[in-house]
């Protein structure tokens, strides 16, 4: 059979495929995987753990020894994609609160907006740009973690977030980072174990929510998914056009979306400041949703704009 496969042919799929399983199950039998002992610890609260490890082999795929072009190109980015999603957070909970503009609450709309789909923009780089934009990927990770939204909701006075705790959640990253600069083993079986964890640390979140939360989030988690796509795929855009005129702008365009993993940083806050437990589940519901939209809607904008782009430069040769 082949499972994994299938998982794939879906945006998100790894992702988002076992979290709506566990969801499917946790709705009409919820006590079916509660009977305790490994069981329930994996399959049921297996999340912070897993979530924890993922964050340490990940951070251990970050080389320090790249920089250059891929870097400036990075640093664009990085603005256009997570300082651009930390700003608007912070605007709408300063005017709106921990409830948040139409329903989107901060908690949501920070990871939403500042954690990419690396996958998504490595295989639109390679197939519209080149290995300058491939490398670019990686200062634009760093929003790949819960750390910039515990940051940006602490700034905005929602929680009171203690250094230790900050540091307790960027720990197994930096472990990761270390590991993997300093040792090419250590690299290379961190890097290749990281994908192996995605799909258990979301089917344990997804014990955690049911139907009747993710039938809530539908019209929020399409807005969410198209707020991620038009800013930060937008500023992405805009930020090649204006400092990178040698390259395919198209390619800015390619941050505008969700990481799969953002799923979890709801939760992981949850963990730092119970206060936000009751929004934790609806907040992961709607980017479970903008994770959808975005990873179908953002390769078809960049295509759209790659073929304007070339269409544009066709006629100037004329």
């Amino acid at each position: 059979m082949k499972i994994m496969k299938t998982m794939q042919r879906f945006p998100g799929g790894m992702m988002v495929s076992p979290l709506l399983l566990a969801a499917l199950l946790n709705t009409f039998y919820p006590h079916a995987l509660r009977i305790g002992g490994f069981t329930e610890q994996l399959f049921v609260f297996g999340s912070s753990p897993l979530i924890a490890l993922y964050l340490l082999c990940a951070a251990a795929g970050i080389n320090v020894r790249k920089v250059g072009r891929p870097l400036e190109k990075g640093a664009v980015l990085f603005v256009a994609k997570v300082v651009s999603g930390i700003v608007i957070g912070l605007i709408v909970a300063h005017f709106y609160g921990v409830k948040g503009l139409l329903g989107i609450s901060p908690l949501a709309l920070i990871p939403a907006m500042t954690a990419i789909n690396g996958g998504l923009f490595g295989g639109l780089a390679g197939e519209f740009g080149d290995n300058t934009d491939v490398g670019a990927l990686a200062p634009v990770l760093l929003g790949c973690s819960p750390f910039f939204t515990l940051i940006a909701l602490g700034a905005s006075g929602l929680i009171s977030v203690p250094y230790s705790a900050l540091f307790a959640v960027i720990f197994p990253m930096i472990v990761g980072f270390v590991l993997g600069n300093l040792d090419d083993d250590w690299k290379e079986m961190l890097t290749k174990g990281q994908n192996f964890l995605v799909p258990f640390f979301a089917w344990s979140l997804g014990m955690n929510l049911n139907f009747h939360q993710l039938v809530a989030a539908g019209v929020q988690g399409i807005v969410l998914g198209l707020i991620t796509l038009v800013v930060t795929g937008g500023l992405g855009f805009l930020g090649y056009r204006l400092f990178f005129r040698d390259t395919k702008p198209a390619i800015g365009a390619a941050i505008g979306t969700t990481a799969g993993l953002s799923v979890a940083f709801p939760a992981v806050v949850a963990q730092v400041a119970p206060g936000f437990t009751h929004l934790a589940a609806v907040a992961a519901a709607q980017i479970s949703s903008a994770v959808i939209v975005t990873a179908i809607l953002c390769p078809l904008v960049v295509s759209l704009l790659a073929k304007r782009s070339a269409r544009q430069t066709a006629k100037q040769y004329q």
